[in-house]
């Protein structure tokens, strides 16, 4: 595994991609791209990186939607990219209740490993953004890089935070001031 020269970054979806709504979002009409997050995606894609997603997707366990509205999200989430030159490698989700127990969901890091394991690439070289405490745990348990942006949840997220977590994590704005860093190379003295 370890020599993959493959450079993967793993996205949240809500809240880092699109607009997040405490409603769920339960049809492709309520997804909506957060600003330059497309092109944000676009850019890593020409730089040479795959793009995945790791999701919890708790709506359909809950009955708000089912798999084929949230396939028709991820089609419309890849159709828009296509506009921009831009496209997701890989999808991964977890639809199970928060208290189903299941080994996917987040904070849990199998959907992370699995990713990881897919593009065989070590953990230790992928970067997981996100917007969530979960979504920060998660990448910790996978023993991957963080980064907290501050759409989404990511400014609550933020006021919750330790002094202490604060100083170890790398916190941007949006997935598009995270992926113009990373590409002018100002993100390596916060890794």
């Amino acid at each position: 595994m370890g020599g993959s020269s493959i450079k993967l970054i793993i996205l949240d979806r809500d809240g880092v991609i699109n607009y997040d709504s405490d409603d769920y979002i339960k049809s492709p009409e309520e997804w909506i791209p957060i600003p330059g997050s497309l092109e944000a995606i676009a850019r890593l894609n020409k730089a040479g990186y795959k793009v995945a997603v790791a999701t919890n997707q708790s709506g359909i366990a809950r009955g708000y939607y089912d798999l084929d509205i949230l396939e028709k999200m991820h089609q419309k989430m890849q159709k828009l990219l296509a506009e921009v030159n831009g496209k997701v490698d890989h999808i991964s989700f977890c639809p199970h209740a928060p208290d189903d127990n299941c080994l996917c969901r987040k904070p849990k890091p199998s959907m992370l490993l699995e990713i990881a394991d897919s593009f065989a690439v070590s953990p230790e070289a992928v970067t997981f953004v996100g917007d969530t405490a979960t979504d920060m745990q998660a990448a910790k348990a996978a023993n991957m890089k963080f980064v907290l942006v501050k759409t989404g949840k990511g400014e609550s997220t933020m006021r919750n935070l330790g002094e202490g977590e604060r100083k170890r994590i790398s916190v941007f704005s949006s997935l598009q001031f995270f992926v113009e860093a990373l590409l002018n190379n100002q993100t390596d003295l916060l890794f």
